[in-house]
């Protein structure tokens, strides 16, 4: 904590057991718990409050103001769970009005020059490779992990246990449980070998497969593919977590599977 080559404001809540590398800048309100670890050439500025045991690598700036026209000064946040690393180069935004807040969760990863905008929220577990760029108002789910290189658009709402190749253009939401890929983005099949690790079993992974079959495989469009599921498929918490993503989409959903040879 005493480190002389850094610059620490004298308001900034620092744990005593926080470590802070040479040429660190910390503004004023900024909030920081025990255990933590920021690099050099860090950049924390106000309205940031970051959990225990967390790792910020060198050249990271994290909550400065949104690159949003229509932010006016107001005061808003970012808040970073426990036990995340947020690695070089990364810049997260404060929230603006709309939101108040841009939050990542509990032990997450953002690798190198990931960029989070403004009134973002990414849940638990989740993984960001490198460069992956979110626009504002982005929803991202529990343990949803996008591929490199990726870029999603506003407002767009990626669901749990799902991932999302590299290079992908993100434009559409996307459902729970699901892999997605190709250009336009569409999907490629249930995160299987995900669900298994963290414990799903066989039966309840055929019963979310059969569930996309119905969504994107069988030439229905999502209204009539949802009436079919509501009917035919008996309530779990999986197909509710399912139809209720649907139900609250913004953007609509990617594209069901296609055959290369049909999209040509």
């Amino acid at each position: 904590m005493n480190q002389p080559l850094a610059y620490v404001h004298p308001q900034a809540k620092i744990a005593k057991n926080v470590v802070i590398e040479p040429f660190v800048n910390i503004e004023k309100n900024v909030e920081i718990d025990e255990g933590t670890w920021i690099g050099s050439n860090v950049t924390i500025m106000e309205g940031a409050r970051i959990g225990k045991n967390c790792k910020i690598f060198p050249g990271a700036v994290i909550a400065a103001i949104p690159q949003d026209l229509k932010f006016d000064g107001e005061e808003t946040s970012v808040i970073i769970g426990d036990n995340t690393t947020v690695r070089e180069f990364v810049t997260i935004n404060r929230g603006t009005k709309a939101n108040n807040k841009t939050r990542i969760g509990n032990n997450c990863l953002l690798m190198a020059y990931v960029h989070i905008a403004h009134d973002c929220t990414i849940g638990n577990n989740a993984i960001l490779a490198n460069a992956c760029n979110l626009a504002g108002h982005i929803d991202i789910d529990d343990w949803a992990i996008l591929g490199g290189l990726s870029a999603v658009h506003q407002f767009v709402h990626i669901g749990a246990h799902t991932m999302v190749s590299g290079g992908s253009m993100v434009r559409k939401d996307v459902p729970p449980f699901t892999k997605a890929g190709r250009d336009p983005l569409a999907f490629i099949g249930v995160n299987s070998i995900g669900l298994r690790r963290r414990g799903y079993t066989n039966e309840r992974i055929n019963a979310i497969q059969e569930i996309f079959r119905v969504l994107f495989l069988k030439g229905q469009n999502i209204t009539q593919a949802v009436r079919y599921i509501e009917a035919n498929i008996p309530s779990t918490t999986d197909r509710d977590e399912i139809l209720s993503f649907i139900a609250n989409s913004k953007r609509g959903l990617m594209k069901g599977y296609t055959r290369m040879k049909d999209r040509i």
